[in-house]
């Protein structure tokens, strides 16, 4: 027993074993004692946290084990995908072998100034460059980023590229070096679908018509709710029909609002700062509400306005030196994009 409390606080030392999982793997090396209540002594214990490093704890002698820590490295290869939309740019994708999760940020990189409900037509098309994770041995490890982005609307290009600029901030940037991101988005929720428009409308349980100030989105219960931008927390909690409720200032005009939430995320709090994108809370049916949903809103000094119509001041421009590196790194992405095969898994 002895044995088995120095070996784990041995291990302790590099990885928390309170955090082991069900079904991950450890591999020990006993011998056994001819003597005493406990008859194996651990000399080797080998324990892989993750497909990217091993930690490896040996004993030396009776009193003392030695650690040592592997890090494995991960090579990224590219893989490409890209399609035509004949219902919606989410089963397109999917269609075309787009994973989930590489959806899902696209998606996100385009939040700030696509409509996804009602800027996408039938015969519109994507392409996206993305990349995978591999250990050594060929192993998938994760997925890494998209790389590169196109949607196609109306016949006309609009791609993104993922850049990395010489003060190490990354972002999405257009062919013209603007970023994609805006002081807030239009859509703080992800492959959802836009139940409600803002304006004039019958109340689902009212029953008579009445101002809808804001838009309602349908996802399903527990779906993440990102802060639309930076910000901090001007009131969380119940607030009547709205139910589960949180409202977010972000500077001195704006501020956004989100109903109907089931729960709140963890340590949101009054007076608490979020980043943009963060999760705040999940999508719920709290209040006086149908079905789950989540009821957005954008104030502009304390009046409601359309999310949807909302223009928001253009992001960061590249420029200089930086705008001349980020179109080298533009130039090799469609490269890359162009000699890839479609089917490459």
């Amino acid at each position: 027993m002895e044995n088995a409390h120095k070996a784990v606080k041995a291990l302790s030392k590099f990885y928390d074993p309170r955090r082991t999982k069900p079904g991950q793997e450890i591999t020990l090396v006993l011998t056994p004692q001819t003597s005493g209540p406990n008859n194996n002594i651990i000399q080797r214990m080998v324990v892989r946290p993750s497909i990217y490093s091993e930690i490896t704890i040996a004993l030396i002698d009776d009193q003392r084990f030695r650690v040592s820590k592997q890090t494995f490295a991960v090579k990224r290869r590219l893989f490409k995908a890209n399609g035509s939309i004949k219902t919606s740019l989410y089963e397109a994708a999917i269609k075309s072998g787009v994973p989930k999760p590489i959806l899902m940020e696209l998606i996100r990189i385009y939040s700030w100034d696509v409509d996804f409900q009602r800027g996408i037509r039938v015969g519109d098309k994507f392409e996206v460059l993305f990349e995978k994770l591999f250990t050594e041995n060929g192993k998938f490890a994760r997925f890494g980023n998209v790389v590169y982005g196109n949607l196609i609307l109306r016949g006309g290009n609009n791609p993104l590229y993922r850049y990395r600029t010489s003060k190490g901030i990354i972002g999405y940037f257009d062919n013209k070096g603007k970023s994609a991101r805006k002081a807030l988005m239009r859509t703080p929720i992800n492959g959802a679908r836009l139940s409600s428009g803002f304006g004039k409308r019958r109340h689902p349980i009212l029953g008579y018509n009445k101002l809808h100030r804001g838009v309602d989105f349908s996802a399903p219960r527990g779906t993440p709710v990102y802060a639309a931008g930076s910000g901090s927390i001007v009131k969380k909690g119940r607030n009547g029909a709205y139910g589960n409720y949180i409202r977010v200032r972000h500077g001195s005009k704006f501020e956004t609002a989100y109903a109907h939430l089931s729960r709140f995320k963890p340590g949101i709090r009054i007076g608490a700062r979020v980043r943009q994108g963060a999760i705040i809370g999940y999508v719920g049916s709290t209040g006086r509400s149908t079905g789950p949903h989540l009821h957005y809103e954008i104030l502009k000094n304390n009046t409601q306005i359309n999310p949807l119509r909302l223009k928001m001041p253009s992001g960061k421009r590249l420029a200089g030196n930086e705008l001349a590196l980020f179109s080298s790194v533009q130039a090799k992405l469609e490269q890359q994009y162009t000699a890839l095969d479609t089917n490459h898994k």
